[in-house]
């Protein structure tokens, strides 16, 4: 199993920057919200759009979209009378592909371990 470094800080933070870390981390803690970025990641797209694709209704999309804008992760426009959102945070793409790697290692590492123990 590998082993991963610690990167080391070298400043402690302050109440505040934990408090805006900790409302990052919320806007990101709702299934609805992970599946709009993961939407939008691959094209921008139309309120409109992403309602069909999430499958949830125009205001709870609306509404967990607002909250996205708020963190600062997602941007908006208007072309006409569709509003286009988009990725407004690159390194949401990268935090997305860290998280995702990280349980693909996971998930590898239980079926090696259950494959070792489950004899055919």
């Amino acid at each position: 199993m590998k082993t991963r470094k610690k990167a080391a800080s070298s400043k402690t933070l302050t109440p505040l920057a934990l408090e805006l870390i900790a409302s990052r981390f919320r806007a990101l803690s709702e299934p609805v919200r992970l599946r709009l970025l993961n939407l939008l990641m691959h094209k921008e797209q139309s309120v409109g759009a992403l309602v069909a694709a999430s499958g949830s209704g125009q205001a709870n999309v609306s509404k967990h979209l607002a909250i996205l804008k708020e963190a600062g992760m997602v941007g908006t426009r208007k072309e006409g009378l569709q509003t286009i959102c988009f990725i407004a945070d690159p390194i949401i793409n990268e935090l997305c592909e860290l998280m995702c790697s990280r349980l693909r290692e996971e998930m590898e590492h239980k079926a090696a371990a259950l494959k070792a123990t489950v004899k055919v």
